[in-house]
Formats: C-alpha cells, sequence, structure tokens
C-alpha cells in the first residue's frame, strides 16, 4: 500500500516544536518592523532597500544596506503570501534569482506568491564587502589565484601567498562588514524582512548554499516556518565544523569532492555500456581507465589549442563545471575526445590538428552561449564597478560562518591526500578555502551560530538530494534530513547541481509544498530526465532554468550550469569558480 502524502501545514498530529530562544528573540524582534519603500525597476519587478543592523547586540547601532527585489504574484485574488528565493554561493544574488522567477518557477507558485530575493549583506546590490583599498592592491594580491588550482610546489606557494593576503584582507581593511557575514546573520535579515512583506511565517526555497541559509533559519527560528524547501543540501554541521573536525579542510567535511568523482566515474561506466555509437570516448577502449591516462598526459604535458595552452588543472575543472549541468556528459565526451586525438601519439598530424580545431570551436561556441546567458540576466547581475567584490564577499561566510585549519602551509598535503580519495576533484574543492587558514583569517562574527541543529521546527523542511551532484553531496541531503526530527527527504536519481526542474516528479513535489504544504511520500524517488547516453541525449528540461551560467576556471570548457535551475553565478575570480555551490 503505497504511503498516504503528509500534509504539513495544518497537520493536527505533528507535535509542538522548539520556540525561538530568548536571545534570537530578543536580536531580531527588538528591531522596528522596516517599511520597504518599493519602487518599480527593471519592468516586471519592485525594488527597494533597508538598513538592518550591522550588529543585533546593538539593534540602534551601525546599520548595513540590504537590496530586495520582488515579482510580485499574477493571481492577487489567489496569493498566499512571500516565497523568499536564494541561489547559492555564498555570494549569490537573491534579488538576481527573483527577477528569473518567470523562467523557472512554475505557474501556481507565480500565480500565488510574491517572488522575493534579497542580496545578503557584503553582496550584490546590498554594502559591498572590501577587503583591499583599491582594484590595484587587490589585483596585485591575487595574481597567484589565476589557475584553476594549484598544481606543484611553485603553484602551491604563489596560490597560498595570495590566499593569504585575501584572508588578512578581509581581517583588517574589510574586517567592519567582513565579521558580520556569517549565514546567521543572514539568517536574522531573512527573519525581519519577512515580518517587512507582512507574512507571519517564512515560505523558502533555497539552492546549494542557500540550504545552509534555510536550516540556519530553520533551527534558530523553529517556530516561524510555513515552508522550507532546501535543494542541493549541505549538512550544517559540516559546514560549520566542530572542536573534533576544526583541523580539517571544509571539503573534508563536506565531501563534494567525492559526489564529483561518483559523478564522473558512473558517466564514464555508462559510456562504456553505451558504446561507441553513442559515447565517442568509447572508440579508445576503457573509458575510466583512458580519462585517467588522458589526465596524466596533461600533468605531464599541457596541450596547446590555438595559442591557448590547456592544463590538467583546466581538464579537472572543465569536467567538473560541466557536472553541474544534467546534459553536461555531453561535453565531457566530446572535449575528452578532442584532447585524447591532441594528445595521442598514435594520432597523425592531421588527426591532432582536426581535433585540436574542434575543441577550440567547442571552447568557442561554450563562450559564446556564456555570454548569451550573462546577458539574460544582466539588467539585475552586472555592475560595472572596478572593484569585483566576489572572493571578499565568499571568504566572509565561509571564514566567519565556521572552522578551518590552523596552518595555510598545511593545505598541499591534506589536498595531496584528499585527491587520493576523490580522484582529480579533491584538489578542485579544497583549495577554495584556503584563505580561511587561522594564520590569514582572524576576524571572527561573535553571533555565528553553531549550532544545535536539530530543533523540532512547527512545519517541516523538505530536503532535495540529487543522487550525482558534483557540488553537494547526496550524503549531506540524507544526514541533514536525519537532523531535523520533523523533516522529509526527497531523493531524486538525477544529474547535474539540484534537482528542482530535471524532472516533473521532483518539480511539482517541490512546489506541491511550496503552494499547499503537502509533503511528499516517505522514501520518494524521482528520476531525472536527463540520463547519460540514453535517448538523444537532449536537454529535456530546458524551459525550466534561469538564463544562467557562469565562466569556468578551466579555459577547456565552461561552467555553464544547463538548463535546469541552478545556483546564480558567482563573479569571483577563475582560482575561487570551482569552489562555490
Amino acid at each position: 500500500m503505497p504511503a498516504l502524502a503528509v500534509t504539513a501545514l495544518a497537520d493536527p498530529g505533528v507535535r509542538a516544536g522548539d520556540t525561538t530562544s530568548p536571545v534570537e528573540k530578543k536580536r531580531v524582534d527588538s528591531v522596528p518592523t522596516p517599511k520597504l519603500a518599493w519602487y518599480k525597476c527593471y519592468e516586471i519587478a519592485e525594488c527597494a532597500t533597508v538598513r538592518l543592523p550591522l550588529d543585533y547586540d546593538d539593534p540602534k547601532g551601525a546599520t548595513t544596506e540590504i537590496a530586495v527585489l520582488r515579482v510580485k504574484a499574477r493571481n492577487a485574488k489567489k496569493r498566499i503570501g512571500s516565497l523568499f528565493v536564494n541561489p547559492g554561493g555564498p555570494g549569490g544574488q537573491g534579488t538576481a534569482l527573483a527577477y528569473q522567477a518567470g523562467q523557472f518557477l512554475g505557474a501556481d507558485v507565480l500565480d500565488r506568491f510574491d517572488v522575493v530575493g534579497f542580496d545578503p549583506r557584503g553582496i550584490g546590490f546590498s554594502s559591498n564587502v572590501a577587503c583591499f583599498k583599491s582594484t590595484k592592491d587587490q589585483t596585485l594580491a591575487m595574481a597567484g589565484l589565476n589557475v584553476a588550482f594549484p598544481m606543484g610546489a611553485k603553484e602551491e606557494a604563489a596560490y597560498i601567498k595570495s590566499a593569504t593576503a585575501v584572508g588578512k584582507g578581509c581581517s583588517t581593511t574589510g574586517k567592519k562588514l567582513a565579521g558580520a557575514m556569517s549565514t546567521a546573520e543572514a539568517a536574522r535579515d531573512m527573519e525581519v524582512l519577512r515580518r517587512s512583506v507582512g507574512d507571519k511565517k517564512l515560505t523558502y526555497l533555497g539552492f546549494s548554499y542557500g540550504t545552509a541559509l534555510g536550516q540556519y533559519y530553520a533551527n534558530m527560528f523553529p517556530d516561524r516556518l510555513r515552508s522550507v524547501v532546501v535543494d542541493g543540501v549541505l549538512n550544517p554541521v559540516s559546514w560549520a565544523g566542530t572542536p573534533k573536525t576544526a583541523g580539517q579542510i571544509l571539503d573534508d567535511r563536506l565531501r563534494s569532492a567525492d559526489g564529483a568523482y561518483k559523478a564522473l566515474k558512473e558517466i564514464l561506466v555508462r559510456c562504456a555500456k553505451a558504446g561507441k555509437e553513442k559515447c565517442q570516448f568509447a572508440q579508445f577502449g576503457d573509458p575510466a581507465k583512458n580519462f585517467d591516462v588522458l589526465a596524466q598526459r596533461l600533468k605531464t604535458k599541457p596541450v596547446d589549442i590555438q595559442g591557448e595552452k590547456v592544463t590538467y588543472a583546466d581538464f579537472v575543472g572543465a569536467t567538473l563545471g560541466n557536472l553541474y549541468d544534467p546534459s553536461g556528459y555531453l561535453f565531457i565526451d566530446a572535449m575528452a575526445t578532442d584532447l585524447w586525438k591532441a594528445t595521442s601519439s598514435t594520432s597523425t598530424a592531421a588527426q591532432a590538428t582536426a581535433a585540436r580545431k574542434a575543441l577550440a570551436a567547442r571552447i568557442a561556441e561554450r563562450r559564446a552561449e556564456v555570454a548569451r546567458q550573462k546577458n539574460a540576466a544582466e539588467k539585475v547581475t552586472a555592475k560595472d564597478f572596478p572593484y569585483d567584490n566576489g572572493l571578499d564577499a565568499f571568504s566572509s561566510v565561509v571564514c566567519t560562518d565556521g572552522l578551518h585549519p590552523k596552518k595555510a602551509g598545511n593545505w598541499p598535503a591534506a589536498v595531496a591526500a584528499s585527491d587520493k580519495r576523490a580522484p582529480y576533484f579533491g584538489r578542485a574543492w579544497d583549495w577554495g578555502s584556503v584563505q580561511c587558514a587561522g594564520d590569514a583569517w582572524k576576524v571572527r562574527d561573535e553571533d555565528a551560530y553553531t549550532g544545535p541543529f536539530n530543533r523540532r521546527t512547527n512545519a517541516p523542511v523538505l530536503f532535495v538530494g540529487d543522487y550525482y551532484d558534483p557540488a553537494t553531496n547526496y550524503d549531506d541531503a540524507v544526514s541533514s534530513s536525519k537532523l531535523l526530527p520533523n523533516s522529509r527527504l526527497l531523493s531524486s536519481n538525477s544529474w547535474g547541481h539540484t534537482a528542482y526542474g530535471t524532472s516533473a516528479c521532483v518539480t511539482n513535489a517541490i512546489e506541491g509544498y511550496l503552494v499547499s504544504g503537502t509533503l511528499p511520500p516517505a522514501g520518494k524517488v524521482c528520476v531525472g530526465d536527463v540520463q547519460p547516453f540514453e535517448g538523444d541525449g537532449g536537454p529535456a528540461v530546458a524551459t525550466r532554468g534561469p538564463a544562467d551560467a557562469s565562466a569556468m576556471a578551466a579555459q577547456a570548457g565552461t561552467e555553464a550550469r544547463g538548463p535546469k535551475l541552478a545556483p546564480v553565478a558567482v563573479r569571483v575570480p577563475k582560482s575561487i569558480l570551482l569552489g562555490t555551490r
């Protein structure tokens, strides 16, 4: 007998949950409800800015400006309230995701909710954190970060030097705002904004790092939820760290690298099963074995593609970027095939030249698509300022939120060990947080939230996990859902980063909970529409995603996040793009 759906919003059988602590009540409830002065913006939206306390322990003290954007419900008579959205990052702009609502949310959601996004403090259109006094200082300091990730002692030393400069800059020049950008502060801001838009309880949809924000809110304000959905889940205990795990690099706790390796390995297995008729790379023999052979070739000697070197790190970075996309296996197959021909001693000169030209054409095509997609979102996301604070903002959240190893100099050995556990991707993910090392990052947020993360919420949190997510390991969705006693896990046998939009099964389950509070049955598993090397390989969900992509660190490809919904691009240097979620 199939399990019955659970209606969460008015279930008399659900025991009363925990309540907001007296400390948090005092912090947020002592702030007068701001009046948002909405004005028409970007043709379809309304915008506002609001001053909120820099330190909620001093609500009458210094403030920081927060930018808010909403797209109003299409059917005012059936309006339920506001749906807050967050795209991830850290560093993604909630304003941009709200602006793109019509491109990825379903009709019922768009009809019944005002879609609201805010740029977390320090980020986007909100007051910006700046860890250097000038663009010149920043550029010189970050010179060592211009690789996908460092390989070899020389690159590692340069990378550590630049990352340390970022940590020290944020701990001095950027200290005032960097020390007030923990996820807890964003959760407090969202709680005040919830009151500002007139909602009695929070309705929220968060992706990737946005799942951390959703879980922090749920645990800090467990009696103030209407319906919260988190897709592409980060385990908050792993994110924050514990005294026992403080010496571990962040991704050695989160295991994003393991998720990426799992996805790549399965693609290569399916490539072998599909054969060369559907997977080009299979023509050379065992795809898994030959992928490693190709990687080793590029470690030994980068390949020249029309005057541009493609290194091992570029190859791995491009592979990781394309794993974000459900249809990215197509580019991975084509890229590996062309690189194999370009680097193989058995290829004729004509074959190698043709392969290089084909790869160059693919790179140009992907870059053009990235540019097209970025332009589609440019009205909200583009800020033509000379100082790009993407890495400053990313670091101010990651480093302030959690515990990190004490010495940056210990990273190379730890990263090498991670790369053995999760081949290719251990390095790619682990280097993203070296600026957080204790001898570089000194500023702290005394009001950062470190738990507990197991509060009983008044309404369930719906956790959504994708089996083959390369950025937020499916295991984190499982473990996070077990932390909250009043929650539900929806699993999806799907590909890419985050599951919403990859199938009607996932999409309807998420939207059903947001609109009516009806949870999917316990143990529900959906199947993504796109499966590697099955069918025609086309983007089956092309209509459900925002126009969004970000330039990938590797120049052998791009992090084209594909036809489905994915986190809004974080505009950061190529060195840190591999560390965005």
